[in-house]
Order: structure tokens, then sequence, then C-alpha cells
């Protein structure tokens, strides 16, 4: 049995055409289409809603509020009953023709197969240029390095779904997760396609916290970083201490007090000691959040569940 969850964020208008290109690709397998509303307060769930009516392998899970696109992969995991799971959006970016592809790769024994952009020209100069940085940040302070061009269009086998299901963490970067569990994993190669309809939901602030979290919730580097600008800052001041001796015993003709040294020594010293404690404080937030115990997400209905 395939599984495909859908993740959907006001997304009432590619409905229709994104079920159109999915349905004929899945047609030759049992399967289940689970779309999991996120919040949308737009006609999402109802047409979600009608279609699901006329296809009972059509299902809904709707959230009371928006808990992020994590959160909806997250309960789409635990709602899956196939023996392979895939995650793809609605928006059609992601061409759902490759599925059987996807499946194809699996039953020759690939526990997680992810689809790569091989090209993403649709895609804004700037949002190729963030995400490369983004990939090649977090893999340089990631112990699991996690594959570049890759988003969330993946299949998984169940072992590797049971396994995110068992782990007991709120922060959920899957990708990073997925990754962290070493499975034989293969690709499939596509062309990004231009969004169907609407606009992103990943506005530059969205991609900026997104970035933290997956780098926060997979390195404790930064901690380390930290200490690293606490001990270059000492050994500057130190030296700046040993520049002002020597000056004042040897040149004291030339020597000028100022506050152009003083300043910029403050500047230096603040700056660095504000990072630090940022650093720390993403840390603190994380185990925060741990801590309390919350539900990751709250169900309001669900459809043909």
């Amino acid at each position: 049995m395939l599984s495909v969850i859908v993740p959907v964020f006001n997304e009432e208008k590619n409905i229709h055409p994104f079920l159109d290109r999915l349905l004929p690709a899945i047609a030759p397998y049992s399967y289940e289409i689970i779309f999991v509303n996120d919040g949308s307060y737009d006609q999402t769930a109802l047409t979600v809603k009608k279609v699901a009516l006329k296809n009972k392998n059509i299902k809904l899970v709707s959230f009371y509020r928006n808990f992020g696109h994590q959160m909806a992969l997250t309960a789409g995991y635990e709602h899956a009953k196939g023996d392979c799971i895939i995650t793809i959006d609605a928006d059609l970016q992601d061409p759902p023709e490759i599925i059987p592809k996807m499946v194809e790769k699996w039953e020759k024994g690939s526990k997680v197969i992810y689809a790569r952009r091989e090209k993403r020209d649709v895609d804004s100069f700037f949002k190729k240029m963030t995400a490369s940085l983004f990939y090649r940040l977090i893999n340089f302070l990631s112990d699991s390095p996690i594959p570049q061009e890759v988003g969330d269009f993946r299949l998984l086998d169940r072992e590797v779904v049971d396994f995110l299901n068992k782990l007991p963490e709120r922060s959920r970067f899957l990708r990073g997760l997925v990754a962290w569990g070493g499975y034989p994993a293969d690709y499939i190669y596509f062309v990004r396609e231009k969004r169907f309809a609407g606009t992103t939901h990943y506005t530059f602030s969205k991609m900026l916290n997104f970035a933290l979290e997956g780098i926060t919730t997979f390195s404790t580097k930064p901690l380390r970083l930290a200490s690293y600008l606490g001990f270059c800052a000492a050994t500057i001041g130190f030296l700046g201490v040993l520049y002002a001796i020597l000056g004042k015993i040897f040149l004291p003709s030339y020597w000028v007090t100022g506050w152009t040294g003083l300043f910029v020594g403050i500047m230096f010293l603040g700056g660095v000691q504000l990072i630090t404690i940022g650093i720390i404080g993403e840390y603190i937030s994380k185990i925060y959040v741990e801590v309390q115990r919350r539900p990751q997400y709250l169900v309001q209905e669900k459809i043909n569940l």
C-alpha cells in the first residue's frame, strides 16, 4: 500500500489540478492520500472534503491553527498506514509523475528515495543562493550530512516512518532526522516546475527560522563557536593591553589617548557577547520546548480516517 501525505495551507486553487496529475500516477497501486490542513483560512478544507466524499481513499486531517509544515508532515506520518510513504506539496512544483520511479527504487531495496532537483530555474537567484548557503552551512556544522538540492518530496519505507514516529523530540527538522537515521538511500532527479497557483508560503523570515531550527537541532558546534569567539576576543584584548603598555614605555611622545580604540574595543566585545548569548538562547529555547511536553499539533477533524 502506498500512502501519499500532502500538507496544505491555503491551497484551494491547487487541490483539483494536483489530484488530476497525482491520481493517474498512483492508480496502479493500492493507495491512500492524506491531506493535512495546516490551519488554512480559505476553502482548502472544504475542497478536500468534497473530493473525499467521492473517493474514500482521499483523507483529511485538519488542525485548529497553523502549526507549521514540519508538524503537518509529522501528523501525516503518524496517520499513514502504507508500506511506503511519500510526502509531496500540492503546489505542483514537484511532479507527481515521478512517483512510480520512486516506488521502483524502493522495491529494489532502498529505504529512502529522495527527489533531487536537477534544475530549479523557476526559483529566483536569491532563493537558490540562500538554499545553497544553508545546506553548505548545516553540513559544515552537522555531524549528519543532509543531501543538497532535496526538499520534503521523498519516499520513506515503513521502517523509517516507524522510527520517526518513535522519536520523542518536539523540534522536528525532518530532513535532518531522515538523514540522521542512515538508512540506505537513492535519488530520483527532476526539473522543478513553477507553482501552479497562489504564492509561496516560505517568506524570508520563515526560511531564516527554518535554517536556525535545522542548525540548532542537529549540531552543537555553534556553542563551540561561541567559545572560540570568546577566546579570540580575550586574546585580542590581551594583545591590546600589551600594545598599550609597550607603546606607553617605548613611544611616549607619539602616544595619543583617544576614544577610537575604546569605542572599537567595546563594540567588538559587546558584539561577541551578544552573539554568544543569542546562540546559547537558541539552545535554551529548545530545552524549554522539550520540557513543556505540549502536543505537537491539535486535530480539529478527520475525514475517512
